[in-house]
């Protein structure tokens, strides 16, 4: 695997940023038969609703730039509170999925959780794949919120040493 690195978001991130969270709803958009300029509006309105969400809900929260290889591949939020790391979005374009650099990130934050003795949680919908990766991870169900679950890990659950 290339060298990861992060790196805060910038002002200049935005179309990026817009880009990976497409990616996300591509396949759901793929049957409105909406043409390509009505999908991108969509997607650009979503993105920016849930930025203006996050950046209220989430100040002290950390928006970072995954980057392999100096290339930027997608997208990690993660707040930090007294007991517990969320990790609010953890999101890969499509073609740097399934290549280990949403393990190793969330391997990382699990190192973190466990020396800070904190819950480390994420929202993800039920159709998620990336389901199957928390799992394996040893995340296990906190909360059935209906079409997201909350997922929470804590140490011992696996070992990341």
């Amino acid at each position: 695997m290339e060298p990861l690195t992060l790196r805060p978001v910038t002002d200049g991130d935005r179309d990026f940023l817009a880009d990976v969270y497409a990616s996300t709803r591509a396949e759901e958009l793929a049957v409105t038969g909406w043409t390509d300029a009505e999908k991108a509006g969509f997607c650009r309105m979503q993105f920016d609703a849930q930025d203006a969400h996050y950046r209220q809900h989430y100040p002290g929260a950390r928006f970072e730039v995954i980057e392999s290889a100096g290339i930027a591949v997608g997208r990690l939020y993660v707040d930090r509170w007294p007991r517990e790391i969320r990790i609010m979005d953890i999101t890969l374009l499509p073609g740097h999925r399934g290549k280990g650099i949403g393990t190793h990130l969330l391997e990382d934050l699990q190192v973190e959780a466990a020396a800070s003795g904190k819950l480390l949680s994420i929202h993800v919908e039920r159709m998620n794949p990336a389901l199957k990766l928390y799992e394996r991870l040893g995340f296990q169900l906190t909360e059935d919120k209906g079409v997201y679950l909350l997922l929470g890990w804590t140490a011992g659950a696996k070992d990341v040493t």
